[in-house]
């Protein structure tokens, strides 16, 4: 229903690329907590971060079930950190340049960050504010033909080793969230300066806690509007939301297949324990669960890429995709026994990068709040014009 021939090729291509190319230099980014340039450079080459993107900045401009391939593909090689950064990249910073950042911008941001020339952050999550962006306190004072940017982020995929981030700011903070605006700024620019948390889970990528200290923006880098930035931030949330809830099918998908071949490899009591009724009947119930979560995410990635705003679906599919992959690989484990506590098996290190579903691009608690307001209280969110 959604995946055609060249669908098929694109993901077989793409497979074999990671086996290649990423897979053998996983464990050494986990344990060092650095991703090495040279891959970023690889997958601008193959194409993989142009994949949505026009094709006059170097994209390929193709719809949006080559993206949820590259998701599902990601999350199957057993290292959420790694994942998160090419996607963070590709699909948080980059949505942004794309959408609002004017000519000059993409051929100076987008179309390198395409060639993986350079890599991208978005900047929104303060320490003290977490899911409530209104509650920004950054601040951008323009002075001239500069603004003037004060505050912190944190918990910023990609925040220490990135080339630029995408910073939203309140330029006008009387004005509540109509005063927030969206910036692009250089990595290098005086005043910035990261510190790298140490995670759970993701430990591949470079989590960071950004400060901004009278760091001086040109008024060019202004993206978009002065005071749109709220809205901006908004209406990206959608595919943010699909992007996590996709990654949550494919990760459980990734447990189950791996769970199951175990099962029918480990013997107890004289048979493989595929063949003990409790553990069959929990393994139906994940694969259920699993393919539930599939088909409603794919039916939305169908909306979105029609030009729907799928805001109350995509809310829901982080919602419940995240939920279920968390239960899903706990019980995944368990069939693994001891097994399943080591290191060494794929099962422990998918646990704790699971753990992050509920809690990134909006916690559960979050969402609910939101799908409540819309389906009680009748609230109808709308995109930015």
């Amino acid at each position: 229903m959604y995946f055609t021939e060249e669908h098929e090729l694109f993901r077989q291509s793409l497979k074999e690329f990671l086996q290649k190319e990423v897979v053998p230099h996983i464990d050494k980014w986990e344990k060092k907590g650095t991703i090495e340039r040279f891959i970023w450079k690889k997958f601008g080459e193959m194409g993989y971060f142009g994949i949505n993107y026009p094709e006059q900045y170097g994209g390929l401009d193709l719809d949006l079930f080559y993206t949820v391939i590259f998701l599902e593909e990601l999350q199957k090689i057993n290292s959420g950190g790694f994942a998160a950064a090419m996607w963070a990249h590709a699909y948080l910073a980059m949505t942004h340049l794309a959408k609002e950042g004017d000519e000059r911008i993409k051929e100076e941001y987008l179309a390198p960050s395409i060639a993986g020339d350079k890599i991208g952050c978005l900047c929104i999550t303060e320490p003290f504010g977490g899911s409530d962006v209104a509650g920004m306190k950054s601040t951008a004072v323009k002075k001239g033909d500069k603004y003037i940017l004060n505050g912190s982020k944190t918990f910023i995929t990609n925040g220490v080793y990135s080339d630029y981030l995408v910073v939203a700011a309140k330029t006008a903070p009387e004005k509540g969230n109509k005063g927030m605006s969206i910036f692009v700024v250089d990595r290098d620019t005086p005043g910035i300066a990261a510190t790298k948390l140490d995670k759970l889970g993701w430990r591949a990528s470079d989590t960071g806690e950004i400060s901004f200290t009278d760091v001086e923006i040109p008024a060019e880098n202004l993206m978009g509007e002065e005071g749109k930035g709220f809205p901006y931030i908004m209406q990206h949330f959608a595919l943010e939301r699909l992007i996590m809830g996709v990654n949550a099918h494919a990760r459980a998908e990734f447990a189950l297949d791996y769970t199951l071949q175990y099962m029918s490899e480990r013997e107890a009591f004289g048979k493989t324990i595929n063949k003990f009724q409790a553990l069959r009947h929990k393994m139906a119930e994940i694969a259920s669960e699993v393919e539930m979560c599939k088909t409603f995410n794919y039916a939305i990635t169908k909306q979105l890429d029609e030009g729907a705003y799928v805001v109350k679906e995509a809310s829901m599919s982080k919602l419940l995709s995240t939920k279920m992959a968390d239960s899903a690989i706990y019980d995944c484990l368990q069939m693994l026994g001891g097994y399943g506590y080591i290191e060494d098996y794929p099962l422990a290190r998918l646990l704790r990068d699971s753990r992050l579903g509920p809690i990134g691009g909006g916690t559960s608690e979050i969402l609910k709040e939101i799908i409540a307001k819309m389906i009680i209280d009748g609230k109808n969110y709308k995109p930015a014009t």
